[in-house]
């Protein structure tokens, strides 16, 4: 039977942030479109027949920036020291064992565990294109597909920010294992991406590598496609000192200048870490209204440094968060952990509000996926939202008129009671919906890695 196209379900939330202030007894109306139709506050009762969240409910969080695969390192690579370079082995021998089917099962099981950490939407930079020796499957984006219907089975949204990877360093062809990543040139990964269209839950965004995996004459062709489709377009940028040497040293100019000097940087472009900058960066990217994504947990643990977010922000550049390389999933960490490296680092606190984490968590990261329509809980946004348990052992005798406060520095993914997308519950009481055992799917897809 099809869905009545005016039927309407009330959400009462116990404590909603509108991100300003904490709102106690607030009912939200959801068409059967997936969108807020009204939202009430004063509603010091639940409306009869309403759906009850109780706790803090927040728009659904927006992870900018994953690797679905690299869920499958946790653990293994955090075993002694090593650097960036020497964890990139680690990360080349799994996406080696990378499939069709095996990245659909992956990815399904890291999209629900996002899900249960109140994330609704993700970001998914994605290079793993192609068989192993680059040969090309029957249907080219075979790998690009799997992600996207893992998101659907996992029933969050996905911006797929196919990747141009192209090259191995400056000047250097692609090694064994990146022959996966490389279509070769950049007209024919734009010829291969373009035959990815966008659907209900997934939009489909371009990624750069990085300036050393493509070639400084290729760099707009990339940022064209994006531009003639007014789509994302990431990048990682300067998250390494080595790059920016190598950088210098084959163009004699920072990646961010490089960058803009090829069309690159601009309001539907992020910059991912954005860790190693110049003023002369900084001041371009704010100037541009580039975007920061900063993924906090991966950067300590990649040993890789604190990029400078606050003068970035003051300078113009909206701020994200992502989790990468999925040390964690839990976008409450990545914001605490901004704040918190800040404070380490300038030996001040309160660099950020509360408020302004959870917009770089929801809005903004909702906006650097390409969903401008996201992250706020007002009429004629999509019904995305997630609550947080204000009763659990970490949130427990706080303030409610707190709640932000009570999220961002003491909750964690584990607090997550609820999490709906386009009005439809995908996680209840702590459960997934539509995936029964998530730890299981996990072990399972991670194990068939192994093998």
């Amino acid at each position: 039977m099809p869905l009545d196209p005016h039927a309407v379900t009330t959400y009462w939330l116990e404590h909603a942030w509108l991100g300003t202030h904490v709102e106690p007894g607030v009912a939200l109306d959801v068409t059967a479109d997936g969108r807020v139709a009204a939202l009430r506050t004063g509603a010091a009762t639940p409306p009869p027949g309403a759906e009850v969240l109780r706790g803090l409910t927040l728009p659904g969080l927006a992870n900018a920036h994953s690797h679905a695969f690299h869920r499958a390192l946790r653990g293994t690579v955090q075993v002694g020291s090593g650097t960036f370079w020497t964890w990139r082995d680690f990360m080349y021998k799994a996406a080696q064992k990378l499939t069709p089917d095996t990245y659909f099962a992956l990815g399904r099981a890291v999209y629900a565990e996002m899900a249960l950490a109140g994330i609704t939407n993700v970001g998914e930079f994605h290079y793993v294109h192609h068989a192993p020796g680059g040969v090309p499957y029957s249907d080219p984006n075979a790998m690009g597909e799997a992600l996207i219907e893992a998101a659907a089975a996992a029933g969050i949204r996905i911006t797929l920010l196919d990747t141009a990877y192209l090259a191995a360093g400056f000047g250097d062809a692609p090694n064994a294992h990146q022959l996966r990543f490389s279509d070769g040139t950049a007209d024919a990964w734009a010829e291969r991406v373009s035959a990815l269209k966008p659907r209900g839950h997934a939009l489909i965004g371009a990624a750069i590598h990085s300036v050393r995996a493509v070639p400084a004459d290729q760099l707009a062709t990339v940022a064209r496609w994006a531009e003639e489709r007014r789509a994302p377009l990431h990048v990682h940028l300067s998250e390494q000192t080595a790059e920016n040497e190598a950088c210098r040293a084959a163009h004699g100019r920072t990646p961010t200048q490089l960058l803009a000097d090829h069309g690159v940087l601009g309001p539907r472009t992020t910059g991912v870490h954005n860790t190693h900058l110049t003023d002369a960066d900084i001041a371009l990217l704010g100037g541009t209204t580039t975007g920061t994504c900063m993924c906090p947990t991966t950067e300590r643990d990649l040993a890789d440094g604190i990029g400078p977010a606050v003068r970035l922000q003051h300078a113009g550049s909206p701020l994200s968060l992502g989790s990468d390389s999925h040390a964690v999933i839990d976008l409450l960490e990545e914001a605490r952990a901004m704040e918190l490296n800040q404070r380490l680092s300038s030996r001040t606190r309160g660099h950020w509000t509360a408020n302004a984490l959870l917009t770089a968590a929801t809005e903004d990261g909702h906006a650097a996926l390409g969903r401008s329509d996201a992250g706020r809980l007002e009429a004629g946004a999509l019904a995305d939202f997630t609550t947080v348990a204000l009763d659990s052992v970490r949130t427990a005798g706080t303030l409610p008129r707190l709640g932000a406060e009570t999220a961002v520095f003491a909750a964690t993914a584990a607090d997550v009671r609820h999490t709906v997308v386009g009005g439809r519950h995908v996680v209840r009481d702590g459960h997934h919906t539509l995936v029964e055992d998530v730890p299981s799917a996990l072990a399972d897809a991670i194990a068939a890695l192994r093998s």
